[in-house]
C-alpha cells in the first residue's frame, strides 16, 4: 500500500515545481513568438519570430523607456511616501500624491495622458475645482467654531496671519528684478505661491487650478509639506518673536457658546461673503453648509457622511489627481526650487505677523492674550494650535492654550479663503 511521507511530499513539490517551470517558459516562448510574427506582420519584413518579438516586447517595456528625468521625479514621488508613512507627515494626502507621482512618471502607461485614470480624475474633480469644494465641506463639518465665537477679537489674528500671502506675492515678483537667476513669475503665479502662506492645502489646489494650473503639484507638495512640518518651523519663530514672559500669560476661561449662536454663524457668514467677496463664496458656503449641517443636530446622518466617508474619497482622489500632475518636464526646473523658497517664507511671514499682531493687541487691551496663540492664525487646523498649546505648557505645565488657540485657527480658515477669493477677483 503507497504511504504519504515527509520524503514523498518533498518529491511531489520537486515535479510540481519543474512542471511549472516548464509550463512557464513554454508560454513565455509562445508569446515572444507570436510577438515577433506580429512586428512582422506589422513592418513587412522577413526574420526569426523569436528573436523579433523579444526585441519587440523589450520596446515595449517601462525600463528600456525610463529617462532619467522620470526617475528622479519618481524618487521624489516615493520619499514623499515615506514621509507619510514613517514620518506620518499628513499622511492622508502625500500618500495618495506621492503614489499619483510615481504612476503619472511611469513610461509607457499614459496615466496622465488623455484618456488616462490620473487624466480623468484630474479633469472631473480638479479642472472643475469640485474636490476643493468638497474637501472644505468636509472640513467644515468637522470645524467647531465655538472658540472664535466666545473670543471674537481672536478673527484678528486669523486675518492678521494671511500677511505672508501677500509678502510672498511680492517676493515672487520681485524675483523678475534679476532674470539672470532664470526664476521668473507672472502675477498669477506670483499670488498661487503666495497662498502657501495660508497653510491651507485645499485652498492652494483650488486658486492654483483657477490661476495657475500648471503649478498645481508644485504648489501643492509644497503646501503640504509646510503643513506637516509646522511642529517644526513653528516653535523657533514663536521663541523668537515671544518673551518668556509672555509665553507664560494665562487667559480667561472661555464662554459657553450657545446652540442658536453656533447656528446663525454659518448662515451669516454665506449672506456676508455673497455680500462683499463673492468670487470667495464658492469655498466659504461649503465650508459653512459643512458646519451647518453638524451644528443644527437634525441631518447626523448628512454631517457623519460629510466628515468620514466624502472626505475620505475626494482626498484620495484629489491626492492622486495632483500628484498626477508633477511630472519630469514640469517640477525639474529652477522654478520649483523658488516656489519651495517662497512657500516657506510665506509660512514663515504668516506665523510671524499673527505673533506681532497679538502683542500689538496687548497693548491696547486691558485684558491680555497669550501671543502665542497668534502663531494659530495659519489655517493649519488643529496642528498651529497643538503647537502653541506645547510652547506654553514648556513654560507652564498648567497653562491650557488649546482651545484659545483654536479660535484664530480657524479664522485663519476663513481668512484664507477670503484672501484667495479677492485674488481670484482681481486676477482670473
Amino acid at each position: 500500500m503507497f504511504e504519504y511521507t515527509e520524503k514523498t511530499k518533498r518529491y511531489a513539490y520537486v515535479i510540481c515545481a519543474l512542471f511549472a517551470i516548464v509550463t512557464l517558459f513554454e508560454t513565455l516562448y509562445t508569446g515572444i513568438s507570436v510577438a515577433g510574427e506580429g512586428a512582422k506582420e506589422l513592418e513587412g519584413a522577413k526574420f526569426d519570430g523569436f528573436g523579433e518579438g523579444l526585441s519587440f516586447l523589450a520596446d515595449q517595456m517601462g525600463v528600456t523607456s525610463l529617462t532619467l528625468g522620470a526617475l528622479i521625479t519618481m524618487c521624489l514621488g516615493f520619499l514623499v511616501i515615506y514621509l507619510a508613512i514613517v514620518k506620518e507627515y499628513e499622511p492622508l494626502l502625500l500618500l495618495p500624491i506621492g503614489t499619483g507621482v510615481v504612476l503619472t512618471n511611469i513610461p509607457l502607461i499614459g496615466m496622465m495622458e488623455p484618456h488616462g485614470a490620473l487624466w480623468y480624475i484630474y479633469n472631473v474633480g480638479v479642472k472643475t475645482e469640485m474636490f476643493p469644494l468638497l474637501i472644505f465641506m468636509g472640513v467644515g463639518a468637522l470645524t467647531d467654531f465655538g472658540p472664535l465665537l466666545a473670543n471674537p477679537k481672536t478673527a484678528i489674528l486669523g486675518a492678521g496671519a494671511q500677511f505672508g500671502i501677500f509678502f510672498t506675492i511680492i517676493g515672487a515678483l520681485c524675483f523678475n528684478l534679476f532674470p539672470g537667476i532664470g526664476i521668473q513669475f507672472s502675477l498669477q503665479e506670483a499670488a498661487t505661491i503666495g497662498i502657501i502662506g495660508g497653510a491651507d492645502g485645499p485652498t492652494t489646489i483650488y486658486i492654483a487650478s483657477k490661476l495657475a494650473d500648471h503649478m498645481l503639484g508644485s504648489v501643492a507638495i509644497a503646501a503640504y509639506s509646510y503643513m506637516a512640518l509646522v511642529p517644526i518651523i513653528q516653535p523657533p519663530i514663536i521663541r523668537a518673536f515671544t518673551t518668556k514672559e509672555e509665553r507664560k500669560i494665562r487667559m480667561e476661561q472661555l464662554r459657553n457658546v450657545s446652540k442658536t449662536e453656533k447656528i446663525l454663524f454659518p448662515i451669516l457668514c454665506i449672506i456676508l461673503c455673497a455680500m462683499f467677496v463673492p468670487s470667495a463664496t464658492p469655498l466659504i458656503g461649503l465650508l459653512m453648509f459643512g458646519n451647518l449641517i453638524k451644528e443644527c443636530g437634525v441631518v447626523e446622518r448628512l454631517s457623519k457622511a460629510a466628515q468620514n466617508e466624502l472626505l475620505n474619497v475626494t482626498t484620495i482622489f484629489l491626492g492622486l489627481a495632483v500628484g498626477g500632475t508633477v511630472t519630469a518636464s514640469n517640477f525639474l526646473n529652477v522654478q520649483n526650487l523658488g516656489i519651495l523658497v517662497l512657500g516657506l517664507a510665506a509660512f514663515s511671514v504668516s506665523t510671524a505677523s499673527g505673533l506681532l499682531i497679538a502683542k500689538t493687541m496687548n497693548m491696547f487691551s486691558d485684558t491680555k492674550i497669550n501671543p502665542m496663540i497668534g502663531a494659530a492664525g495659519v489655517s493649519a487646523v488643529p496642528m498651529a494650535a497643538r503647537v502653541v498649546q506645547k510652547e506654553g505648557a514648556k513654560e507652564d505645565p498648567n497653562n491650557f492654550l488649546l482651545m484659545h488657540a483654536m479660535g484664530p485657527n480657524v479664522a485663519g480658515v476663513i481668512g484664507s479663503a477670503v484672501a484667495a477669493g479677492v485674488m481670484i477677483a482681481l486676477l482670473s
